[in-house]
């Protein structure tokens, strides 16, 4: 319910930004999920689809209302014309549950900030009903891949006797003799990102397969190797201390299709989003990894998906795919 406070107050910067963003995201869903949807053999995921198909329609239809009213130009997004429905089956069954499952663990997050930036009462009620059908979505596919056995648990470790504290400063060293084993905080970190990479890596391997641009197929091939290697970068870490990789190997889960189901500016979008938060959660990542050499992997590892990053956004850009988003005006040119 809007406050009498919020009746004339415009949206501010942090609120059109977070909207704008959260409609890309929730069209590109829709165009993926109406596909997905066309293919599908498992009752059980089949209605995972449709239910994630059903939120975020209506959160398309929320955003939409909320710019109608201010009067703000609703953003493209991704229509109809960026998805083939007719084009064969790209990827299997298993790795349809995989993006929805890892579809709200990129939400839950973001919409989080988006709430906490937000500060009229009707934004704020939109991002936090967002937030807690995302939550319910995680748990559900959680479960169900337990169920079919295909979630992988986080590796196990000891529990303590007792209370320690540390005592040393090769707590922090991570070279050589003086590197002590994986902390807890420092072994979910890993985890996330290799299981990040390998469903980056399978959906990047059949987007290779299908774009129509060499430039894109050509950026794409690049991104498997990269998310690849990576993932290799996680696991070896992990097997330092003889612990599981933490992440299933989902290329497996590709076909041999070469129809694209999708528009290039919108697996190319959707990539370089991905590779946008994945350099988000890089940086998370080093802040909850005291031992110094995890830094100096992940710093590494950064510095090679910003690269990626930025050719990216070029090829967009040159190609025209790039929709503008909010920005503050330019005083310098309003004042020539």
């Amino acid at each position: 319910m809007e406050t009498n406070q919020d009746k004339h107050i415009s949206l501010t910067s942090s609120e059109i930004s977070s909207l704008w963003t959260a409609y890309q995201e929730v069209t590109i869903a829709i165009c993926g999920i109406r596909f997905f949807l066309q293919h599908i053999d498992d009752k059980q995921i089949q209605e995972v689809l449709e239910k994630t198909l059903s939120l975020v329609e209506s959160e398309k239809t929320k955003i939409t209302n909320i710019f109608n009213k201010e009067n703000y130009p609703v953003p493209q997004g991704f229509t109809e014309e960026d998805v083939n429905l007719d084009a064969s089956r790209l990827f299997s069954d298993q790795l349809y549950l995989a993006y929805i499952f890892n579809l709200t663990k990129l939400k839950i997050p973001a919409t989080g900030v988006s709430l906490m930036g937000a500060s009229r009462l009707d934004v704020m009620q939109y991002f936090s009903e967002s937030l807690k059908n995302a939550q319910h979505l995680h748990i559900e596919t959680k479960e169900l891949q337990k169920e079919k056995g295909i979630y992988i648990r986080a590796p196990y470790i000891p529990t303590p006797n007792q209370i320690d504290f540390v005592e040393k400063q090769t707590f922090l060293a991570g070279w050589f003799a003086d590197r002590r084993p994986l902390l807890g905080t420092e072994i979910a970190s890993i985890v996330f990102n290799a299981e990040r990479n390998a469903l980056g890596q399978a959906v990047i391997t059949g987007f290779s397969q299908v774009a129509k641009s060499k430039e894109v197929r050509s950026y794409f091939s690049r991104g498997r190797e990269i998310s690849g290697k990576h993932l290799n970068v996680f696991a070896s870490i992990l097997h330092e201390d003889y612990l599981s990789d933490g992440a299933l190997l989902l290329t497996p889960q590709v076909t041999n299709s070469t129809e694209s189901p999708f528009s290039d500016k919108l697996m190319m979008t959707l990539v370089t989003t991905l590779i946008a938060s994945g350099i988000g959660q890089y940086g998370i990542s080093v802040s909850t990894s005291p031992r110094r050499d995890l830094g100096v992997h992940y710093a590494r590892l950064i510095a090679e998906l910003t690269k990626y990053s930025n050719d990216g956004a070029e090829i967009l850009i040159d190609n025209g795919w790039m929709e503008q988003p909010p920005m503050a005006a330019n005083r310098k040119d309003l004042a020539k």
